[in-house]
């Protein structure tokens, strides 16, 4: 069995909150709001950002703590996912235009430590 790393979701809420990023570029919550496959795109998006989450705080419990927005994280998968008929396209936007950025900052700082202390561990040989 392969032991679960903590580097790999990282990564992938890393790469899916750079896509959120690029997919909004130069566009308004107008336009996010008037087109089905923009905003399945975004949606979707965000369930892997949301994923990778739950699958980190599994393997590394503690990340909560330093990634406060993990709860919140976690809730907004469940509003896409299960509510999806009460999510407004304005409460999507504003979290990609205005809080997605703050996390993925967080999310890089995060994988940046891991991979300096993995770095770290194999030099020393305590892997």
């Amino acid at each position: 069995m392969r032991p679960r790393d903590v580097h790999i979701p990282l990564y992938d809420m890393l790469q899916a909150a750079d896509a959120v990023a690029s997919f909004i570029e130069g566009h308004s919550g107008e336009q996010y709001a008037q087109d089905l496959m923009f905003r399945s795109a975004v949606e979707r998006q965000f369930e892997i950002v949301e994923e990778a989450m739950n699958r980190a705080l599994g393997i590394e419990p503690e990340l909560a703590t330093r990634l406060t927005e993990s709860r919140g994280v976690v809730d907004f998968r469940n509003v896409i996912a299960h509510d999806y008929d009460r999510l407004a396209d304005a409460t999507v936007w504003d979290v990609a235009v205005n809080h997605l950025p703050l996390l993925r900052a967080r999310i890089a700082k995060e994988l940046a430590s891991a991979n300096s202390h993995r770095a770290r561990e194999l030099a020393e040989g305590t892997d």
